[in-house]
């Protein structure tokens, strides 16, 4: 547990408080609206998700590798009657059977991903045929100026961020994956620094 780990999840709410009001909630409620039966999110942070879920959820399982932010997780989870539980893992090796989940819901978490590549595959593993991965996520510019600027300021963004990636091409991964996008939509994360603005949000179904 490192010490930056615990001051970026003390003060990730504050930070991202701006953006929440601006972009984000509308695209959790609308997303998250979607999901029913076994759900499972990875990198559930501080609990952003929790309260756009709906009552057709079976069992929510979110996982979480860092330790200050599960727990805060769990002391947030205590104050929602959704029936879940926390589970302290990585997205590279989730300890769930294979075809275990309807749904895999990742907001803002495949920029952190040690191997993006990898957790896109556990995440197909997990999901059931047909099943879904529901994201919103920041990713590459197609803009070549502003990419050229995520390229130089790559590695303040990875340091300050905990390990967020700011020039990932998350979008071309998920459908090298095993997945065929069925909705996507581009937006713009306000209220934050350009080279993290770029947003696509959707659905992707397990093939």
């Amino acid at each position: 547990m490192s010490l930056w780990g615990q001051i970026f999840a003390a003060g990730y709410d504050t930070i991202m408080r701006g953006p929440e009001k601006a972009v984000l909630q509308a695209h959790r409620r609308a997303l998250l609206a979607r999901t029913s039966g076994r759900v499972l999110e990875i990198g559930g942070g501080t609990g952003a998700n929790l309260s756009f879920y709906g009552t057709g959820i079976e069992e929510l399982v979110l996982t979480e590798p860092e330790e200050p932010m599960a727990r805060r997780l769990e002391r947030k989870l205590r104050g929602y009657s959704l029936p879940a539980r926390v589970v302290r893992s990585p997205a590279e090796t989730l300890p769930f059977d294979d075809g275990s989940f309807d749904f895999v819901v990742s907001t803002l978490v495949l920029c952190t991903v040690t191997d993006l590549g990898g957790s896109l595959q556990e995440i197909h593993r997990v999901l059931k045929p047909g099943g879904q991965l529901l994201f919103v996520e920041h990713v590459r510019s197609d803009d070549p100026r502003l990419a050229r600027w995520q390229d130089r300021l790559h590695g303040l963004q990875f340091r300050f961020g905990h390990g967020c990636n700011c020039n990932r091409k998350t979008l071309e991964s998920i459908m090298g994956s095993g997945f065929a996008v069925a909705d996507l939509q581009h937006d713009q994360l306000r209220k934050a620094p350009p080279i993290v603005r770029p947003l696509i949000v959707g659905a992707a179904r397990r093939t």
